[in-house]
């Protein structure tokens, strides 16, 4: 039997219809009166005339609705749809209808927001252990060096070199936080100057020549003789093959080579179109595949306590990431244990 409050708002249909938020109207007899197809496709077909809980069930969701149909008073509401490792996060809002026994619910997604309030309180909790654990060190070594090694000069000098060391660490962090606060800011800024690629992957090359001998590690640069012409910040692409290049050297061992290749695609899949692709190739250990989806991820890494040894943060990649992202281009790494890891940056050449 029709509903004499939806008699007297014959809009009421039409006027969910045009909401583009999933929405639902609940009656004075707590059934389902109305729904957008928004609402179909979140909740299921063939609700109207079915009691509200066979859409609606999660616990806090029904007890708003509840409160609100004894004391017409507007709520808020929000609830997590488990999925595994697509958990979906939505915030409704209830809204009695002016005049009428009628329940107006919309439907805000708002997983996206969960998302990224969560990777904010991952990225806090991961900066704070970062830097914790070398404040700890240096906090103890200033507490020995005022008590019982006071007189020791070895000791004293070797504390002092050790806290030099968790003190430069530390910088390292706060430089790599500062350097992808930047890279986030400019990422959707589009780089317009044209420049050739020989020179940027030269000049890393030379920047970590004494790197490189340290390690005993042979670093070829194969480039060809033409201009590599890409439109590109050179700054930036110098911090992307500096980084790479950097950890190829330190995790591919010593006494190795890295082999550093370019070569031009006539048609890249994922960019659509001619591209070009810098490899930097080692021969070292090699990475299991399980991990390589992950890299890119801030402060994610194989091997913590090697990593940290070696100086590094784990922000690198995602600097690499992000500054690839800006440039419209991406990166690709394959590797297998035992059989070296090739990064590959793949930049658009339709400029």
């Amino acid at each position: 039997m029709p509903n004499n409050d939806l008699d007297a708002a014959p809009s009421v249909q039409d006027l969910i219809t045009a909401f583009p938020l999933p929405t639902l109207v609940i009656g004075r007899d707590e059934k389902i009166e109305r729904l957008n197809a928004a609402a179909g496709t979140l909740l299921g077909e063939n609700l109207v005339g079915r009691h509200f809980t066979t859409a609606l069930r999660h616990p806090a969701l029904v007890d708003a609705v509840e409160r609100c149909l004894r004391d017409h008073t507007p709520r808020e509401v929000s609830y997590q749809v488990v999925g595994g490792a697509n958990d979906a996060f939505y915030d409704v809002h209830l809204q009695p209808v002016a005049a009428s026994a009628l329940l107006l619910l919309s439907f805000q997604n708002a997983t996206d927001l969960a998302h990224a309030e969560k990777m904010r309180r991952d990225f806090v909790a991961n900066v704070s252990h970062e830097l914790r654990t070398p404040l700890t060190a240096l906090m103890g070594f200033i507490e020995t060096l005022r008590s019982s090694a006071r007189d020791d000069a070895k000791a004293r000098d070797r504390f002092l070199g050790i806290m030099s060391d968790e003190a430069e660490r530390m910088n390292r962090l706060v430089g790599k936080l500062l350097s992808l606060s930047r890279v986030e800011a400019d990422q959707h800024v589009r780089p317009t100057t044209e420049l050739d690629l020989r020179v940027v992957l030269r000049r890393a090359q030379e920047n970590l020549a004494q790197l490189a001998r340290d390690g005993r590690v042979d670093v070829r640069l194969d480039s060809g003789q033409a201009p590599l012409q890409v439109i590109g910040d050179a700054d930036q692409l110098l911090q992307v093959f500096t980084n790479l290049l950097e950890n190829a050297i330190k995790y591919g061992g010593n006494d190795r080579t890295v082999d550093i290749i370019t070569r031009k695609s006539a048609h890249d899949p994922v960019l659509r179109g001619p591209a070009m692709e810098i490899v930097i190739a080692d021969q070292g250990p090699g990475i299991d595949p399980i991990h390589l989806p992950r890299l890119t991820e801030r402060f994610y890494r194989v091997d913590g306590h090697r990593s940290r040894e070696l100086g590094g943060t784990g922000l690198g990649l995602a600097i690499v990431k992000h500054i690839l992202n800006r440039h419209r281009g991406r990166l690709k790494i394959a590797s297998q244990p035992g059989k070296g890891a090739q990064f590959i940056v793949v930049l658009p050449l339709d400029a």
